[in-house]
């Protein structure tokens, strides 16, 4: 009896017991369920966001690399282009240099080769640095013609060494020899030499047809004996206002080689027995075909550098029959910058008076149809009168 009292007592129990420990179970998986998907889902919330700290950090990267490399690409063109043209710079100083190194050592060349034939040499023994040189052309029977140069517009005496010390602009009249070495036109020179001291004579015979020969002759002497910016030719019956070509010319100073003048293209002549026939119309082509542009022959000036070329190369400078025209030839090849000015060739009075009165003042008059002032003898006191700039303007003039 007491074994199925005991068998039928615990039997309840045993029941109890085991619901108990089921639901204990469930409750306990359940809570290790919520337990694990909180710790699992805080650490996937943190890499995300690390992950998307991370990606952000490289985008800015890649943007601040890209972005520097945009900036580069800018910057490398430019940078090239700078480098380059700092390049170009010294490669044509460089050139300019050995340019100017060449024409010295041709013109010392030249100088030598001047003194050893007996021309002129430089008249001082330290050479300083002049403006220009003006060199006006005359011929044995222009006594009068230099006289009323002398009366108007070429300083004398004190004037004129006072102009070469304070200005820096040496005046000469140019000429050469008779075909008589030593006869009685050669003396008369001398004699109006010693008196006013104010001639450059050329190893050179005189000769209307030989006025190519020597306006190199000329240049080549005159670059020898004055170191000078500019080199002037001019003819004696021409009127000049020296302060006016000074500050016309110290505007192209800083240019290497010019040709300065009234630039012309006039016809070229074939017919025999015509004023300024040219034997070698031939090689302009047809006829009535044109000169080349060139300066016209009453006054023109070149630089420095052009000067010493005719100096080397006097030896083998093709002459035409006229001078202006051989000068222009001489240039035509070379890289000269051709200068139009017409102030180097205004008219006589009214035309000169009347831009003088407009504050145009003009250089050098003259009458085209004499192909200078026509009676210049009688006339220039009167054109430097009207067209005259004023004794003070050259001695205020700055160059």
């Amino acid at each position: 009896m007491s074994w199925k009292s005991r068998g039928f007592d615990s039997a309840p129990k045993s029941l109890i017991s085991r619901k108990l420990t089921l639901l204990l179970c469930i409750g306990c998986f359940c809570a290790g369920m919520l337990f694990t998907s909180r710790m699992s889902t805080e650490p996937e919330e943190k890499g995300l966001f690390r992950r998307a700290t991370m990606e952000d950090g490289r985008q800015n990267l890649i943007k601040e690399d890209c972005d520097q490399k945009t900036k580069d690409g800018k910057n490398e063109p430019k940078s090239i282009f700078g480098e380059v043209s700092k390049t170009h710079h010294a490669v044509q100083t460089l050139d300019k240099t050995i340019s100017n190194l060449e024409m010295e050592l041709a013109a010392a060349r030249a100088t030598q080769e001047s003194i050893m034939d007996g021309s002129p040499v430089s008249e001082s023994s330290s050479k300083r640095r002049y403006l220009m040189v003006v060199g006006v052309n005359t011929a044995f029977s222009s006594r009068k013609r230099r006289d009323s140069v002398r009366a108007t517009w070429m300083p004398q005496g004190d004037k004129r060494k006072k102009l070469e010390e304070e200005k820096g602009i040496i005046m000469r009249f140019v000429i050469g020899h008779s075909a008589t070495a030593g006869g009685i036109l050669d003396k008369a020179v001398e004699a109006e030499d010693q008196k006013h001291g104010d001639f450059l004579r050329l190893e050179h015979v005189e000769g209307y047809l030989e006025l190519s020969a020597k306006t190199k002759i000329y240049f080549a002497t005159a670059v020898a004996m004055w170191d000078a910016d500019f080199y002037v030719k001019v003819d004696d019956d021409v009127h000049v206002n020296i302060a006016t070509l000074g500050t016309t010319l110290i505007r192209h100073r800083s240019k290497p080689r010019v040709y300065i003048g009234c630039m012309k293209s006039g016809p070229v002549l074939a017919q025999k027995g015509v004023r300024y026939h040219e034997p070698e119309h031939w090689k302009f082509g047809d006829d009535g075909n044109k000169y080349f542009r060139h300066a016209t022959g009453q006054l023109y000036a070149i630089s420095k550098d052009l000067a010493t070329y005719v100096a080397i190369n006097k030896h083998v400078l093709h002459k035409y029959a006229n001078e202006d025209v051989s000068l222009g030839a001489w240039f035509i090849g070379l890289d000269v910058e051709h200068i139009d000015d017409r102030r180097l060739c205004c008219g006589t009075p009214p035309d000169c008076e009347w831009k003088a009165q407009a504050g145009n003042v003009c250089v050098a008059s003259f009458d085209w149809t004499c192909s200078g002032v026509c009676k210049s003898v009688e006339r220039m006191k009167e054109v430097h009168r009207r067209c005259g700039e004023g004794e003070s303007a050259l001695w205020s003039a700055a160059f």
